[in-house]
């Protein structure tokens, strides 16, 4: 990639974000009922390339088994409030309320309630009841902590998220996290992140995961820019991982690692440029939170907005466009890319002639930025 100079002493490389791009048709075109959507990672098939966000204002056990009944994944954060509260609705409802001034004080107060892994065992086993697939979210700090507790409930698919997860952890005061050991020892497929170059995705990669997110998530309440500067225009992020999978698998001898976008996804639109930049799936976190049955009743956050010494988000209003079907499945009755996420992508593909999503990795892209 060609580098700019940003002064005389650093020069740096152009990224472009999704708004900076825009795919183009080709010569044929499909009806879009002839278009699958269908995405498969390890032994499990999901009708949708759709992953719900580990974050607490979008799955709960309930809508992590209502997102699974129409063909996608929601991935619950077992760090979350239905992991430290019998029964989080009281919880869930005064921040929903609070005041932008006392949110963040008051969240921090509210998620210092100690994890229950009784409570991991008990969700994950109401979610696994439904007949979907399971997953569950930790942290970094905590997935050693608690992978027991996880894989003895049955979880399907394990979730280790962060801001930025790295293979190489350095720590002088604690034991870090050997993330190629953790997950050798595990029965059960990892996907790990965020990473947002090619090297730390190549790293990932090499550790065994079945799949890697690009991006740093929460990208609508996520103040991860403002407070440590840290930022990954997603285009360039995806195109880049992307890249390391496809080293990777000459590397390896033909293991496919799936790219799973995470972070600035905010309409139908986004999820057509990642798709169309190499992710073989999507992470959606505010767009899900819009839903009726969405656990933040209207409210949206991440676990950055919480934490204890240095929050890097905020808890935002994210809205109601309509129930979780109309999002993912439609009927739209707007114009703004917030309903019928799929059916967007199934009219995308079909306009420029691709039949499934690995065909569409391949249609041309333009860098077209906005003029705002």
């Amino acid at each position: 990639m060609s580098e700019i100079e940003i002064g005389r002493g650093k020069r740096g490389s152009r990224a472009w974000a999704f708004d900076d791009i825009a795919i183009v048709p080709s010569r044929r075109t499909r009806d879009p009922k002839d278009v699958s959507t269908a995405w498969k990672i390890d032994a499990y098939n999901f009708e949708l390339p759709v992953i719900g966000a580990p974050m607490d204002s979008v799955v709960s056990p309930e809508t992590a088994v209502a997102i699974g009944q129409l063909g996608g994944l929601g991935v619950l954060d077992l760090e979350g409030l239905w992991t430290r509260y019998d029964d989080p609705t009281q919880q869930l409802a005064e921040i929903a309320k609070l005041s932008p001034e006392a949110a963040t004080r008051r969240m921090q107060e509210i998620y210092a309630e100690p994890i229950k892994p009784e409570l991991i065992r008990d969700r994950i086993a109401q979610i696994r009841a439904a007949g979907v697939t399971v997953a569950g979210a930790l942290s970094p700090q905590r997935a050693a902590e608690f992978s027991d507790v996880v894989v003895k409930a049955g979880v399907d698919l394990f979730v280790i998220r962060g801001t930025t997860v790295s293979a190489e952890h350095v720590s002088k005061n604690a034991e870090p996290l050997n993330l190629k050991e953790f997950i050798y020892k595990l029965d059960v497929p990892v996907i790990v992140g965020g990473a947002a170059t090619y090297t730390a995705a190549l790293h990932l990669m090499r550790t065994g995961a079945a799949g890697v997110l690009v991006g740093f998530g929460g990208g609508a309440a996520s103040t991860t820019r403002k407070v440590l500067g840290i930022h990954a225009p997603m285009a360039t992020a995806v195109a880049d991982v992307a890249g390391a999978r496809r080293d990777y698998m000459d590397e390896s001898g033909g293991r496919y690692v799936h790219v799973i976008a995470d972070g600035g996804l905010g309409t139908s639109g986004d999820i057509v440029k990642a798709i169309a930049c190499g992710a073989d799936a999507v992470m959606l976190g505010s767009v899900l939170a819009r839903a009726t049955e969405a656990p933040g009743r209207g409210m949206h956050w991440g676990q950055e907005a919480f934490h204890g010494e240095l929050p890097r988000g905020h808890r935002v209003e994210a809205g109601t466009s309509g129930s979780l079907e109309q999002i993912l499945l439609g009927p739209s009755l707007n114009a703004d890319g917030t309903t019928n996420l799929m059916g967007a992508l199934r009219r995308a593909m079909a306009t420029t002639g691709y039949s499934d999503l690995k065909e569409f990795q391949r249609v041309e892209v333009v860098a077209a930025p906005y003029q705002h």
